[in-house]
């Protein structure tokens, strides 16, 4: 998929409205508009953020095609994995509307020029990063025993840059029994993550998930610039 067909976008590497509220506001932005939310949206919120997790993220290496991009972040939504990391290099992150569907609004987007500024962020969070590779030392079940997991994606074409090759922690392989040597990205980080959250209870910090259900409230109330403005809790 060309990256000028139609409906393909950069998405957003902030939250908009949400992310003018600083940390004192967010308690009186959600006190404002969750009253007019109605129970059952609020208890889909509450229920999904509960589950979702900041111990698994995706490093996504260049992406190229947002068909895959978009795949990909419908899959780590699908699996409550919060943070991509993306490493751009030459040219900005782009999805597809039809193919993402909006999944990438409930996602943190992280974005970084070169791989090693990727590493020092991702090393300097604790995380063991295991690259995708035919023959890795590690198989999908024991993804789940890494307290803090990323999961690096190589690009379609060139798979991981060397650089991120050497500065990841271990390898994890897709085992196969056919003809075929290697899946799509979004299919092999669908199995990834798929096996790395099993057992794994939801472990958002209590004030991202604060953040997540207001974004969750933003998104659900056609006019929550306006209310917040009349309340006051928006300048």
């Amino acid at each position: 998929m060309r990256r000028r067909t139609q409906d393909v976008f950069i998405p957003a590497r902030v939250g908009g409205l949400e992310d003018r509220l600083g940390d004192d506001r967010v308690e009186a932005a959600i006190d404002a508009l969750a009253p007019l939310v109605t129970p059952a949206r609020r208890a889909r919120l509450d229920g999904v953020i509960a589950a979702r997790l900041a111990s698994v993220c995706v490093l996504m290496d260049a992406p190229y095609d947002p068909h895959n991009g978009s795949a990909v972040v419908r899959t780590m939504d699908a699996f409550g994995v919060q943070d991509l990391h993306v490493v751009e290099r030459q040219a900005p992150f782009t999805l597809h509307a039809s193919v993402a569907r909006g999944s990438h609004k409930w996602l943190d987007l992280f974005t970084y020029q070169t791989p090693e500024a990727a590493l020092r962020r991702l090393c300097a969070d604790g995380f063991h990063i295991a690259a995708t590779h035919p023959d890795g030392a590690l198989v999908p079940e024991q993804l789940a025993g890494i307290p803090r997991l990323c999961v690096l994606l190589g690009n379609e074409h060139d798979g991981i840059d060397p650089r991120l090759q050497a500065g990841a922690h271990t390898t994890v392989r897709v085992p196969m029994r056919g003809f075929a040597e290697s899946l799509n990205v979004s299919v092999t980080a669908a199995l990834l993550l798929h096996a790395a959250g099993v057992g794994r209870a939801g472990d958002l910090p209590p004030a991202r998930r604060r953040r997540l259900y207001l974004r969750g409230l933003l998104y659900s109330l056609e006019r929550a610039e306006d209310i917040l403005t009349a309340r006051g809790v928006l300048a």
